[in-house]
């Protein structure tokens, strides 16, 4: 689904460069924050959400460490991750 990825990469590059929204065919989502501080922004049925720094994982350390790391929800499963601008479809690897 090339709408996803292209979706996926707003988000992440509209984070990251401190925007207020994305804008996707036309229409302007609100990038907002939750109480921890973590940027985030529902597209179309997905959210997506900052990778938060202060968690355990290897991937807080990775986001501590300055990497710009972007996970995308459908309901509660984690679909795709972005992770320095490059995209990738976690929903191939479950299969």
């Amino acid at each position: 689904m090339d709408d996803l990825k292209e979706l996926s990469l707003k988000a992440h590059k509209a984070i990251f460069e401190g925007n207020k929204s994305v804008s996707f065919n036309d229409i302007e989502y609100l990038i907002k924050k939750f109480s921890s501080g973590l940027k985030y922004v529902d597209l179309l049925g997905y959210r997506f959400i900052e990778q938060n720094p202060k968690k355990q994982s290897q991937w807080a350390k990775k986001a501590r460490e300055g990497h710009k790391i972007l996970w995308g929800f459908k309901g509660r499963r984690y679909i795709v991750q972005i992770f320095d601008g490059e995209f990738k479809d976690l929903r191939k690897s479950k299969i």
